[in-house]
């Protein structure tokens, strides 16, 4: 089964950590992901920009407003996260707790219900 492990950014957080501490957190991304690649648990990561750079689109084509901004201000906001596909809900726990920084930074957890696209579907098995 597919879970999305949604990384909460708390800006306050974040800038309350020391140069070294956000290195840490930054740079044992790449340990966390060598991991769950070697046990064929990852489908894919991204981490995302600061909701100051995104914009809002409400309408439908040829009838759409566009406002700058996040949909929502959040005291937290998702700053990334990782597609993985795990045996549970309990293992897909697991491997949060293994990212680097969930100790000051949550790591939401959510199934993922529906997948298509960009060899992400289900294989078909014949």
């Amino acid at each position: 089964m597919k879970y999305l492990l949604i990384i909460q950014m708390n800006p306050e957080t974040w800038e309350s950590l020391s140069d070294e501490e956000r290195n840490e957190i930054a740079g044992g991304q790449e340990g966390f992901m060598e991991t769950i690649t070697a046990t064929g648990e990852m489908v894919g990561t991204h981490a995302l920009a600061d909701p100051s750079q995104s914009a809002v689109v409400r309408g439908r084509p040829g009838a759409a407003t566009v406002t700058d901004g996040p949909f929502l201000e959040t005291k937290e906001y998702m700053g990334g996260f990782y597609l993985v596909d795990c045996e549970n809900a309990e293992r897909a726990h697991e491997l949060a707790a293994m990212i680097p920084g969930t100790d000051r930074l949550p790591v939401e957890v959510r199934p993922v219900v529906f997948t298509a696209g960009y060899g992400l579907a289900e294989p078909d098995i014949a």
